[in-house]
């Protein structure tokens, strides 16, 4: 019957069907077509971890990014200034997963430079505390955190903000408070000159172009308010802030302030976040039809071995062979084809999401174009983060299919009757 080194005899057959046989018209034509499944099945499987791999890391840039402005978890309070920020401090302090926290004090303001005018959230920190809840210390392009010094009005500013203004540091920037004074002239508005001392530059557009901080004692006074009106908290784990803004909202309005409100980051941003989740899901089911393709493209190349090897199968039935060993042998071709491609779906999906950082900028170079403007998207390079929870399950479901492909077929084969397929050999 022949073995290949000593394996079963329907192992031997099924690999020898996906090559080319002495009838290269006709077997070649079929290995020909098998290749095309097994490369159809590849592509899905490529394109599969290559979209998940990039949006995952479109994910993880941009959360980072968002994070190194923003902090893990704020209180606030609905009446605008908290009543005791000191007493709030030490009491959140003592949760075991908070690790630093920082008052501030938040308003909205209009800067005027010339003829240009931006609205941005204007931020009042504290510069020593300030670093241990956020990176933008460690983002500033000029200039140093502790040049904002209480009484100066020295102001930072987000880069694509400080260009829009075309303000360097140095340079003397207006700012116009949303309440005005009023006069019996009618309400006239309230402006205050400050000086850029630094600017810095997340890498998030969005928060580089609307974002400037001031010392939290500047903002009091320009905002006009009494005290800080939130409370920034950085914990050692930020995967747990939902968890443990939930334990501390309980725990505050129960034992501090009812009126005290905890919101974390992902709360902050959960439009976005949802969005981007729901793309995911969307773009796996999308390109899950790629590898359907190929497990019928498969189905239609084992239909046709079968077709063709009709007296083969004859033969081998009545030399004694079973008809679950004729399934087993077109299983094993299926199984093979079917491995083959996903196989070199995951190498080569691997190999681009590893590489995409390369690959990116250098088809963008050949091209001449830009296929992330900064000013349009989050972040101006394509990122990429392949995980083994998005790789393992598009294997096996490959895997699966392609092994359900090879059913029908087999079974076909296993019913064929040994005296109708030779009639005419």
């Amino acid at each position: 019957m022949g073995l290949l080194s000593g394996w079963p005899f329907e192992l031997s057959i099924g690999l020898r069907y996906t090559r080319s046989g002495r009838r290269a018209h006709r077997d070649g034509f079929i290995s020909f077509i098998s290749l095309i499944s097994a490369i159809c099945n590849g592509l899905g499987v490529w394109a599969l971890i290559v979209v998940l791999s990039v949006m995952n890391g479109f994910q993880k840039d941009v959360r980072d990014k968002m994070l190194s402005v923003l902090s893990h978890i704020e209180i606030s309070h609905v009446d605008g200034a908290l009543p005791n920020g000191q007493a709030l401090a030490r009491f959140v302090r003592d949760h075991a997963e908070v690790v630093a926290t920082a008052p501030y004090v938040s308003g909205q303001a209009m800067f005027s430079q010339g003829d240009v005018f931006r609205g941005a959230l204007v931020r009042g920190v504290d510069p020593t505390l300030e670093p241990t809840v956020s990176d933008v210390a460690g983002q500033l392009r000029v200039g140093d955190m502790s040049d904002l010094r209480a009484g100066e009005f020295g102001i930072v500013l987000g880069s694509a903000l400080a260009q829009a203004l075309g303000a360097r540091v140095g340079q003397k920037v207006t700012l116009i408070a949303p309440q005005g004074n009023v006069t019996p002239a009618g309400v006239v508005p309230r402006l205050k000159q400050f000086r850029v001392v630094a600017i810095f530059e997340s890498g998030h557009f969005e928060y580089d172009a609307s974002l400037a901080l001031m010392h939290i004692e500047d903002a009091q006074r320009f905002f006009r308010v009494a005290g800080p009106t939130g409370l920034r908290l950085r914990l050692a784990d930020m995967h747990r802030a939902p968890q443990v803004a939930g334990q501390l909202g309980a725990q505050l309005v129960q034992q501090v302030d009812s009126g005290l409100m905890v919101r974390d980051w992902s709360q902050q941003n959960r439009t976005w976040f949802a969005a981007v989740q729901t793309e995911k899901v969307m773009m796996f089911i999308i390109l899950s039809v790629i590898v359907i393709v190929g497990a019928f493209g498969l189905v239609s190349t084992l239909v046709m071995t079968v077709t063709e090897k009709q007296s083969d199968i004859a033969i081998l039935r009545t030399l004694g062979a079973s008809p679950g060993a004729i399934l087993r042998i077109f299983v094993v071709q299926g199984a093979f084809i079917g491995v083959l491609g996903v196989g070199l779906g995951v190498g080569l999906g691997l190999l681009t999401a590893l590489n995409i950082d390369a690959i990116v900028p250098a088809i963008e170079s050949v091209l001449g174009v830009q296929f992330l403007p900064q000013e349009i998207y989050f972040i101006s390079q394509l990122p990429s983060d392949p995980r083994a929870s998005d790789i393992v399950p598009i294997t096996l479901i490959s895997l699966i299919l392609s092994w359900a492909a090879t059913m029908y077929p087999a079974w076909r084969a296993a019913r064929t009757r040994p005296a109708q397929a030779l009639r005419y050999e």
